[in-house]
């Protein structure tokens, strides 16, 4: 059971290798981070959520630049760190200094409020070491029929991720760590096919695979305990990756501000 205000939470902020985002570029700002999202910069819609749930207590932001919180209202107390080469370091990092209970998230997550935090924390198991959360097709689709997402294809239904995840015991270092050699070879389609493991490949490949089972192959793998809790919210997987999902998010909180 988290305490109030006791779970340190990790939003990711940064550019792979520093490279500029090309909606940041058409934005004029910095960082993707900053996209002013119906007049707000998104890592700041971020921030509120967090701040309006219970659980949550410090907050720090990962960026290669440190300065990126100056002149944004509202983050006096939030830390800047300065983010590692990858997502995954950039983790291992936090996870090392902060420790556990670890929530991360990412800058992108503009539709993040405190309903899907709390239910993402209710609900994970704690005989869990790390837990992900996921969003079924057709929860997403009922509240966004038009949206475009990567799903992940299983017997039991198909699947979007929803960028947070929840480590909760030090052996989650252990996922983070098989994140990080999956990172390494981003570019080396069989060598990462060797470290996920042929039965998980085959398994995928034929759709005999579950929700569960896939948690229990990794969980195999990467020698940590993991889960995958399903939510109930289509918001939760809707992050801004395109000029397409920015325009859906201005559309859907025009559409609430009106309501």
């Amino acid at each position: 059971m988290i305490g109030a205000g006791s779970l340190t939470v990790l939003i990711l902020a940064g550019s792979r290798r520093g490279a500029a985002d090309p909606m940041a570029v058409a934005a004029q700002v910095s960082h993707k981070a900053l996209l002013p999202v119906a007049g707000t910069p998104m890592l700041l819609r971020v921030i509120r959520a967090l701040r309006a749930t219970p659980a949550i207590g410090r907050i720090i932001v990962s960026c290669e630049r440190t300065d990126l919180l100056d002149g944004i209202a509202e983050t006096a107390e939030v830390l800047a760190i300065r983010a590692e080469a990858s997502p995954a370091a950039s983790v291992a990092a936090a996870l090392r200094a902060y420790g556990t209970p670890l929530l991360v998230t990412t800058a992108d997550h503009a539709l993040l409020s405190p309903a899907i935090l709390s239910e993402f924390l209710a609900q994970a198991p704690q005989s869990a070491d790390a837990v992900a959360a996921v969003a079924r097709a057709e929860t997403i689709r009922a509240g966004y029929p038009d949206t475009r997402r990567t799903w992940i294809r299983l017997r039991d239904g198909d699947f979007s991720g929803c960028n947070l995840f929840l480590l909760r015991t030090p052996q989650a270092g252990r996922a983070v760590a098989f994140w990080q050699h999956l990172e390494a070879q981003r570019k080396r389609p069989l060598a990462m096919a060797r470290l996920v493991g042929l039965r998980a490949l085959v398994g995928y490949a034929l759709k005999i695979l579950t929700l569960d089972g896939v948690a229990r192959l990794l969980s195999r793998r990467t020698g940590a305990a993991l889960a995958a809790i399903i939510l109930s919210h289509a918001d939760a997987a809707i992050d801004v990756d395109k000029p397409a999902d920015l325009a859906l998010v201005e559309k859907t909180l025009a559409a609430r501000a009106a309501a």
